[in-house]
């Protein structure tokens, strides 16, 4: 398989590694080119950002999660048909999971995919020291191909041709364009990083601003030509996703709720899951469907209208009275507790069908990638077995039955072997965010769930 593609890198955090690659998403579908976005890592927000720019889903690549098959899986499923992969870094180049060196790196996902990399330089106050910046970057690891560079914050003409002098004539890397520190536009943020696509209003004007700088001071005709000369992708083996039931699964989806890997929804529509969205801000009625799966989001900015909405508070609770599966993460996990407190102290009710209450910090209370073991049979999994997932939130716990914890995690922000979530029967609820087809076993123990309710309640109708 040959695709052409290429990896947009940072230097380090906050270069403006996502705002250049959404005017150049934008850039690229305007000029005709069939364009499939991929984030490296476990964020959410800038797949949805990916997904508004070039109206194509994007998606996550994490070869912490997954292993280096799930990564060439995740990444061939998606570019049949495409005529270039745009891949976003995260963080620094080389920066990865703790203690594990490259893995799970913008660098180790570039190796993977035999992709080259166009480095992100931060030029603000930057002659020549950048080329011994970037020799660094380009020398460090040897078996990555660091194909080209892009100034950001690039003071003035004279100053872009000097960068351009510099890293082409002494370091033999091309010089992909500039974008200039006058012209810088910035994105809308919240504490758990940019505003998403689905409350940013301006969006559209912001990325068409984008895409009009790129056209100004990127060579998009150079960037391609690198694209073009990533080798072929030999290797690549799927796993059979043979459906196991088929099953009704209702997913929330609103500005609240929106924090899901596309590709964990398209992995458990492979398994036989039938998708039916519903809003727990705007419906009174949950779906007709055999379980439900709450996803992350911020339902902190939308306390009062999701604790108004009573009827729905109601359906979901007859739903896990009447032994539905229903399957939570972090803010789905938070908006299913008895008692939510907004960042000024306000509280509102939650569903209430996990006893205790959560309340917002005002600093980062987990973040880190985890290995989550059961303590009890759950939905998902059973004791002994061990997912592989990641936590992000500012908010914290209390109340919850030491008995009813779901797991026991190692990794991330806290103490190993410290337990954490909500298992009770059919109901299960954590801050972990799991990537599903880089744990397959959650995903079919889901879907197995959905299909045993299924056929009780149909027994229970004959």
């Amino acid at each position: 398989m040959n695709i052409p593609r290429f990896v947009i890198a940072g230097a380090q955090s906050g270069v403006g590694k996502t705002t250049l690659t959404l005017g150049l998403l934008k850039a690229l579908k305007e000029a005709g080119f069939r364009v499939q976005p991929f984030k490296v890592g476990p964020d959410y927000i800038d797949p949805g950002l990916h997904r508004a720019a070039c109206e194509t889903p994007s998606h996550n690549l994490d070869s912490w999660m997954g292993t280096e098959k799930v990564v060439k899986e995740v990444f061939s499923t998606y570019t049949p048909g495409k005529d270039v992969a745009v891949i976003e870094g995260v963080m620094g180049l080389f920066d990865g999971a703790r203690g594990e060196k490259d893995r799970a790196s913008t660098a180790h996902i570039a190796k993977i995919l035999k992709a080259p990399v166009i480095l992100v330089v931060n030029a603000r106050g930057m002659a020549r020291s950048c080329a011994a910046l970037i020799k660094g970057y380009a020398e460090f690891d040897p078996q990555l191909d660091l194909a080209g560079v892009i100034f950001n914050n690039v003071g003035s003409e004279n100053h872009a041709n000097f960068l351009r002098e510099i890293v082409e004539d002494e370091l033999d890397i091309p010089c992909i364009g500039f974008l200039k520190r006058k012209n810088e536009i910035t994105m809308p943020e919240r504490h758990l990083g940019l505003l998403p696509a689905v409350e940013n209003k301006k969006l559209k004007e912001q990325l068409d601003s984008l895409a009009e700088l790129i056209k100004e001071d990127i060579d998009l005709d150079k960037l391609l030509a690198v694209a073009r000369k990533a080798p072929s992708l030999n290797d690549v083996t799927f796993s059979k996703s043979c459906p196991e039931k088929k099953v009704r699964l209702g997913v929330a989806w609103d500005e609240a709720f929106n924090f899901y890997y596309h590709d964990s929804i398209t992995y458990l529509q492979e398994l036989g899951a039938e998708i039916h969205y519903f809003s727990p801000l705007r419906d009174k009625e949950l779906p007709a469907v055999d379980g439900l799966y709450f996803g992350g989001g911020f339902p902190e900015i939308f306390l009062e209208e999701l604790s108004s909405n009573r009827d729905m508070h109601l359906n979901i609770r007859q739903a896990h009275e009447n032994g539905m599966p229903i399957y939570a993460e972090c803010g789905g996990f938070m908006y299913l507790m008895e008692k939510l407190q907004d960042f000024e102290g306000r509280t509102f009710s939650g569903v209430g069908i996990i006893p205790g209450s959560v309340r917002m910090t005002k600093k980062l209370a987990a973040l880190g990638y985890v290995k989550a073991s059961p303590v009890v049979n759950t939905l998902l999994a059973r004791p002994g077995e061990t997912l592989r997932g990641h936590e992000f939130h500012w908010s914290e716990m209390e109340g919850i039955p030491e008995e009813n914890a779901a797991y026991t995690l190692v990794g991330g922000k806290g103490k190993d072997g410290r337990r954490e979530g909500y298992a009770c029967g059919n109901l299960l609820g954590s801050y972990v965010h799991l990537h599903l087809r880089s744990n397959p076993t959650a995903a079919r123990g889901f879907i197995k769930s959905l299909g045993n309710y299924g056929q009780e309640k149909a027994m229970d109708n004959c």
